[in-house]
């Protein structure tokens, strides 16, 4: 068994797992239910089923349970947006974010959004944090300041150069204020934009309306930074122009005005050592660039801004070399072999949850202390993720009617259906040999995704 394990890539215990799976009566529905999960890493398991009734005449339609099923379970994608979790589900996640942003640039009246939003101006901004102690970089075609050239791949990029001086403390702190200092910038944008317009604040949200979608990202060294498409809409949202004088350039000025505003104080706590107040705000590296519309040879594209947001929906700490799951102390970051500066980091938060415990820090230890929303947007923006998950449901919904032989309630709105279920949580994951079925059963969905994608690009190529 050892020597067929070793061929075959796998370890002995995962081979005896796939074996019994394999030779199990019900393979081909377990098959089936994998692959409909997209190849999901940790599916849950439900016990139950359902009954589709016609109430006029008490006739059963359709009737399902879970009695037949492989393990009498059904298999449904965990839905985690995390691709160190579940590299399936966040394909899933980033193609709704990308749709979402993508809507918000382009318009797409099947999602709500008029194609005339493309007239509107709008920006790419990205927000950072300040400097905690100088680390490992490549700053353009110059050494690095410990004088020498990094590869891009070098595993110090973004370590501290003296990690006894860095900030430590600081650095946490701030990645756990992060989302108040972008509250704050929401709020001083506002105001900066009815200064340059010459009119009250009053008057500047009754002529127009300021709308946005964000990304956070984990820089090498730890430091949460946002990504945001920020727009200028009418008074009424994206369904109307803004203003004659709502601009580009008012806009791009009024977002490095608001910055440059922004103080987040937190109270010093002497009893635990920390003697002086906590002043936090955005770093000097602001980055606000415009978004070209159509694709005429601009540097930042609609599909390239959307493209961007979308890839980082998926990711959080763990880029930094940190675990993707709470940990419960220091000595939990030695068995689990993590680096040591996102270690110190972790271990920074777990010290200061005793100054400042309504902050939650050793909670959010493995986030670095950060703990917002990592994809968010505002109501006007565009469509939202549970809108584009509807719509696949419903297309799922569909499909299975059809497939049935049910009426569809579209065609028929007169009629009236009584659905009966009752489900229950029979736990989640898979055994080894299944995660390994899932993991090829993905791969393949990808690569079939890929050439089509190729497939598609080709073709548009031939038109051109």
């Amino acid at each position: 068994m050892s020597d067929t394990a070793t061929a075959a890539g796998l370890d002995p215990a995962t081979l005896s797992d796939l074996l019994r799976v394999a030779g199990a009566p019900g393979f081909d529905r377990l098959h089936e239910q994998i692959r409909r999960t997209g190849g999901c890493a940790a599916p849950i398991r439900l016990s139950g089923g359902t009954k589709l009734l016609d109430p006029a005449t008490r006739t059963v339609l359709h009737a399902y349970t879970t009695d037949a099923e492989p393990g009498g379970v059904l298999r449904i994608a965990c839905g985690n947006r995390r691709a160190s979790r579940c590299p399936a589900c966040a394909w899933t996640y980033a193609g709704d974010t990308y749709h979402l942003i993508r809507a918000g640039l382009v318009g797409d009246p099947a999602k709500g959004t008029p194609e005339t939003i493309r007239d509107h101006p709008r920006v790419f901004a990205t927000l950072t944090a300040p400097s905690f102690g100088p680390v490992h970089n490549r700053p353009g075609t110059r050494p690095c300041r410990c004088g020498i050239r990094h590869p891009e791949d070098a595993e110090e990029l973004g370590t501290p150069l003296d990690p006894s001086t860095y900030d430590y403390a600081g650095a946490v702190l701030w990645n756990n204020h992060a989302s108040d200092l972008w509250r704050y910038f929401t709020i001083y944008l506002r105001r900066e934009i009815a200064a340059r317009a010459g009119i009250t604040q009053k008057a500047a949200r009754e002529q127009s309306r300021v709308s946005f979608g964000k990304v956070a990202e984990y820089q090498k060294r730890g430091a949460v930074h946002f990504h945001a498409v920020i727009r200028f809409d009418g008074p009424d949202g994206l369904d109307s122009p803004p203003p004659v004088w709502a601009t580009l350039d008012m806009l791009t000025d009024s977002i490095r005005a608001a910055a440059a505003r922004v103080r987040v104080v937190v109270p010093a706590t002497p009893e635990h050592g920390f003697e002086h107040d906590w002043v936090f705000q955005w770093g000097e590296q602001i980055d606000v660039q415009p978004i070209g519309a159509f694709g005429n040879g601009e540097e930042l594209t609609e599909q390239a801004v959307a493209s961007y947001v979308a890839k980082y929906a998926t990711k959080a700490a763990e880029t930094t070399g940190t675990v993707d799951h709470p940990v419960g102390n220091k000595e939990a970051l030695i068995l689990l072999a993590v680096p040591d500066h996102p270690r110190r980091l972790m271990e920074a938060c777990m010290d200061l949850d005793r100054a400042y415990p309504e902050r939650r820090l050793r909670a959010w230890a493995h986030m670095l202390g950060f703990r917002g929303h990592f994809s968010t947007k505002s109501r006007s923006y565009s469509t939202t993720l549970g809108a584009l998950r509807q719509v696949r449901a419903d297309y799922r919904a569909a499909q299975q009617r059809a497939s049935l032989g049910l009426p569809n309630p579209d065609d028929h709105p007169e009629a009236t259906l009584l659905v009966v279920a009752h489900w229950a949580y029979a736990g989640n994951g898979h055994t080894p040999g299944e995660s390994w079925l899932a993991a090829n059963i993905r791969r393949d969905i990808q690569l079939n995704r890929e050439t089509a994608r190729e497939a598609l690009l080709d073709l548009e190529g031939d038109v051109t």
